[in-house]
Order: structure tokens, then C-alpha cells, then sequence
């Protein structure tokens, strides 16, 4: 399977980031191969690598949500083997970096889930009800075992409550 990976890089806090767009496809290729996802052939994928204040406008542009988060997904509408263009990924850099602090990832291997887990919604996958949930998130595990990485989702509690009170979804935001 053919696919376009347009890596874009706007903050630059990223610009240390050593490979950045192999690991994206990388991921992408991983999670094509491991869900089975028939696409068109030669389809495209944008992936934004942003900082909080890039994405917290975009949260409450798109969610209402005055905050910033780590991952958007903007999926292109209509059935998944008709779409050449999937959609959209963003990521924020500092919200990563701190997720990755704070759980005990390293950098890569939290900006790797993000990109798994935004592209997984990109092809119709979602976590709005506890069996999406454990679906999404055990593909989420092959995937990243597939890539080598440890289980994106060790030591975190999905469906507890974070500090301020919210419910901890993966941490993982989409449109």
C-alpha cells in the first residue's frame, strides 16, 4: 500500500526531534499493516508537529475546548476506500513532552502513540464507548510492539480522572 505522508513541522521545539518523519511513517505503515485498513492507493495524510498554543486554538475552534491537548485528528468524511485524502494529524510539543515526563516515555516513544493513536481515528477508529475503547487501545499495543516499543498504555489508568478532574481518554483528543 502506497500512501502520502505530508510532515509538516511548525514549532520549533521540534526541530531537535531527530527523525521525525521516518518515525511517522514508521508509525502510519505499522498501524496500516496491523489494523488491515483497505485504502485507496496512493491516498494522503497530513501530520502538523505544533506547539500548545498552535493547538489549543484549534481545540476551541473545533471541540469548544479553551485548552490545549496533545493530539487532534481530523478525519476527511465519506467511506474509508473512497478517500484519497484521509485528513489531518496534529501533535503539540509541549504537552507531549510533559505527558512523556509525567507516564515515564521517553519523547519518541509517546510522539509514536500519538501518531498511531491519530492516524487509528483517521480510519474510523474511536474510544467514545468502553468497547471502542479496548479495541482501539489493544490495537494501539500491537502496533507499538509491532515497532518495537513498549506498551503505550503501561501504568496508565483509562477512565480515571486526571487532576483537573476530567476523564483520562488516553489523553488522546479528535475532531
Amino acid at each position: 500500500m502506497n500512501i502520502e505522508i505530508d510532515v509538516n513541522v511548525s514549532a520549533d521545539a521540534w526541530e531537535g526531534f531527530d527523525g521525525i518523519e521516518t518515525l511517522t511513517r514508521d508509525c502510519v505503515e505499522a498501524s496500516l499493516a496491523e489494523s488491515g485498513a483497505r485504502l485507496v492507493e496512493g491516498c494522503e495524510i497530513s501530520v502538523t508537529f505544533c506547539d500548545d498554543a498552535e493547538i489549543h486554538e484549534l481545540n476551541a475552534e473545533w471541540r469548544g475546548k479553551d485548552k490545549p491537548t496533545n493530539v487532534l485528528s481530523f478525519p476527511t468524511p465519506g467511506p474509508l476506500s473512497a478517500r484519497p485524502l484521509l485528513g489531518d494529524i496534529v501533535i503539540a510539543f509541549e504537552t507531549v513532552a510533559r505527558e512523556a515526563e509525567e507516564q515515564e516515555k521517553t519523547l519518541r516513544e509517546h510522539t509514536a502513540h500519538m501518531v498511531i493513536h491519530g492516524f487509528l481515528h483517521l480510519i474510523g477508529y474511536d474510544h467514545e464507548t468502553a468497547a471502542e475503547a479496548d479495541e482501539m487501545e489493544s490495537l494501539e499495543r500491537r502496533i507499538a510492539s509491532r515497532l518495537g516499543l513498549r506498551d503505550p498504555y503501561a501504568g496508565e489508568a483509562a477512565g480515571e480522572e486526571d487532576e483537573a478532574g476530567e476523564l483520562n481518554e488516553g489523553h488522546v483528543d479528535t475532531i
